[in-house]
């Protein structure tokens, strides 16, 4: 067997299983899930109309590349979304439908890193735990930037010495950040694009999340609009990663893509050729009804805006927890250590969320997701209330 499979972590929902073997939560209370990041608003009809309507592609071998139509249509959605300026993403050569964030960010890494330099793979920490394991299993090393609350939940890139950059492969950014909410400001983004050409490294920016934001005026930057305002028309080393998983409920799609770098991309086709993971033609299909609608998008995050109102109505005077630039999180403040939190509030009002410490990593001693633990909005307003006044009701009794 492969070796580096016994440097991988356990995931963290394995941890918190463990961690709530044997609680018996009270069987009067129906069981409330803020744990798992799985989007639960309903998905667009005309979505599995698209899907339904072309079940006879069923008997199609679908490209590794992918139609011609999603491209187009994937190219066509960025341009007008990320400010790029029209024509310079070319759908035949910038753009890569793939099975979700998740295939792609750990191909991705498999593709990318050059095992002979033994390099680093450099990541926020609390973070996606697919970063680290694609990195471990890539031959890489795992390089972890603390995401603190006095620098707003983003690493300190300043902070990190030449040396790291020296060494690094593949930065990883996540913007809005997973747990934390945190967006990653356009000049940062900028400056990390500089970072990048002086020491020869691939940016992925995987930003799943980008499309769950509060202000409909100002929907966030990504690393693309860093490009495009630095007329980098070539996309050099950098690469971004979009799932209709949550700007559009359809985690079951398994539907994303890759875009950036064409010589980048050129390569990990080149992977992904081998790998065996071409999306069915169907789901693509039904892929392009869904990146060329932007009602239903809106509509979702008008749900996320109205539960993170009234949660935050019922929680902050209770406790140490702020509304996230995006996503669907929040990244809360624990009174007491995160592992008995997430335990104590299973097992008197059956309301289950993560610790934080599970989506971290310690370093020189100090694991930055400690004392938090991660809330998913995800489950209908009703449910994320009662839980909110659950939460609050334990907190009070401690």
């Amino acid at each position: 067997m492969n070796e580096a499979l016994n440097l991988l972590q356990p995931y963290p929902f394995e941890k918190l299983r463990a961690l709530l073997a044997g609680a018996q939560p009270p069987a009067e209370k129906n069981a409330i899930a803020l744990s798992i990041g799985e989007p639960k608003h309903r998905s667009p009809s005309f979505v599995a109309e698209a899907l339904t309507a072309n079940l006879d592609q069923l008997a199609v071998y679908p490209t590794t590349l992918g139609l011609p139509a999603l491209r187009e249509a994937i190219a066509t959605w960025c341009e007008g979304r990320f400010k790029v300026p029209t024509g310079w993403l070319d759908a035949a050569r910038h753009v890569l439908p793939v099975n979700g964030t998740r295939e792609a960010l750990f191909a991705f890494t498999q593709a990318v890193v050059n095992r002979a330099d033994k390099g680093l793979v450099v990541s926020p920490n609390p973070f996606y735990q697919i970063y680290e394991g694609a990195a471990l299993l890539a031959g890489a090393e795992p390089h972890y930037l603390p995401c603190l609350a006095e620098n707003g939940f983003n690493p300190d890139f300043d902070a990190v010495p030449a040396e790291i950059w020296r060494r690094c492969q593949i930065l990883f950014l996540c913007s809005p950040g997973n747990p934390t909410g945190a967006l990653i400001p356009l000049e940062t983004l900028k400056k990390l694009i500089a970072l990048a050409d002086e020491h020869d490294f691939v940016i992925a920016a995987d930003e799943c999340y980008s499309e769950l934001y509060f202000d409909e005026q100002n929907p966030p930057a990504g690393l693309l609009t860093a490009c495009a305002e630095l007329g980098r028309s070539d996309f050099a080393r950098c690469v971004v990663f979009h799932s209709l998983s949550k700007r559009s409920n359809l985690p079951g799609l398994r539907s994303g893509f890759v875009a950036g770098d064409a010589g980048i991309l050129k390569a990990f086709l080149l992977y992904r050729t081998y790998h065996g993971c071409a999306m069915p033609v169907q789901t693509q299909l039904a892929s392009v009804a869904a990146w060329n609608d932007e009602v239903h998008v809106r509509a979702n995050r008008a749900l996320y805006r109205e539960k993170f109102d009234a949660v935050l109505d019922i929680l902050t005077p209770v406790m140490d927890v702020q509304r996230p630039d995006g996503g669907f999180y929040l990244w809360a403040k624990t009174p007491v250590d995160d592992e008995t939190f997430t335990r104590e509030l299973f097992a008197r009002e059956h309301v289950t969320v993560v610790p934080g410490s599970y989506l971290s990593r310690p370093v020189d001693g100090f694991n930055p997701g400690a004392g938090r633990v991660r809330m998913a909005l995800v489950a209908p307003l009703a449910e994320c209330v009662e839980a909110a006044e659950r939460i609050r009701a334990f907190i009070k009794s401690l």
